[in-house]
């Protein structure tokens, strides 16, 4: 046992494997939501939500990997990924895009295949977005941060998308959830590894943000986006009362981590932003997934019955 994963250690290690827990987790309530609220009293088709999940998984170890073969000579000169598997020699670089194309073209045929059309195109996409725009960029403006998180906006899309075959409002709220959020919690981690990515030749914000005040503010801004941008699922129906509640108190807790950024601009401030960020997002989808709608249905009956009482 302890032999297996010694062999399957560089290749998790190259694909982000614990990355991808967080990509199958967003794709996991995008189609858990959509099935609840466009599928009601149906039940789960079991085999195209795996099929999506193991999809999906396919295409972001594919994007993983081939942005670590594009950056081989950066990871090197980075503390943080200095021990990665390319940079270290444990795997050839040949061999890591065979797997890793061969793993986007897996992942993509099965979306295909159990999920539709439309989930393998979304799937295409985001692997050519995080390949051709969002790791060359990284070396040329501090955009790429906005780029990446156009990345991670579309899997909860891919898992709406396969069970509905639309992309409804739920979908695009989930979309914009994730694409916000991503902004204060990649701007922490950017902060907290300043120097390797100056290291690395990776132009992102702090680089040229020494002082941390704009870094911040962007941090503060974006994070006080979450909460009104989190409660439109609530104004549509598609989460209730203890939803609503969890956004309002996890919402603070982001903003008082936020605040500490922006008021300190130090790394202890910067890595609460980002534990609290990850915290934040698993404890909101969460929720969402076991809130569904209650405030929009006790509104209908209590306007029904009023309306019996006062004709």
């Amino acid at each position: 046992m302890a032999h297996l994963h010694s062999m399957l250690r560089p290749w998790l290690v190259l694909t982000k494997a614990r990355l991808s827990v967080l990509v199958l987790w967003t794709t996991a309530v995008g189609a858990l939501l959509a099935w609840q609220t466009h599928l009601p009293g149906t039940p789960l088709d079991t085999a195209r939500f795996i099929g999506t999940m193991i999809g999906t998984a396919l295409s972001a170890a594919c994007a993983n990997a081939l942005n670590q073969v594009l950056e081989i000579r950066r990871d090197a000169l980075m503390n943080r990924t200095a021990q990665r598997p390319l940079p270290r020699g444990v795997l050839s670089r040949r061999w890591a895009t065979i797997v890793a194309l061969l793993l986007g073209i897996g992942g993509i045929a099965l979306l295909a295949r159990t999920a539709g059309e439309s989930p393998a195109i979304l799937a295409g996409i985001t692997i050519a977005i995080y390949v051709a725009g969002y790791t060359p960029l990284k070396t040329r403006s501090t955009l790429n941060t906005l780029v990446g998180a156009v990345c991670g906006a579309i899997p909860p899309m891919i898992g709406w998308n396969a069970m509905t075959g639309g992309l409804e409002t739920g979908a695009w709220i989930l979309g914009a959830l994730l694409f916000i959020w991503q902004i204060p919690h990649f701007l922490a981690l950017a902060w907290l590894f300043r120097d390797d990515y100056e290291r690395g030749g990776f132009v992102m914000l702090p680089r040229i943000d020494e002082s941390g005040r704009l870094t911040g503010r962007i941090v503060l801004i974006t994070t006080l986006l979450l909460t009104p941008l989190a409660l439109t699922a609530t104004l549509t129906g598609l989460a209730g009362w203890l939803y609503t509640a969890g956004t309002l108190a996890l919402g603070l807790w982001m903003f008082r981590c936020a605040w500490q950024m922006h008021r300190q601009h130090t790394s202890l401030a910067a890595r609460g932003v980002f534990r609290a960020s990850l915290v934040y997002l698993s404890a909101l989808l969460l929720l969402i997934v076991i809130d569904r709608g209650p405030i929009v249905e006790s509104a209908a009956v209590a306007a029904s019955v009023e309306a019996a009482r006062d004709p």
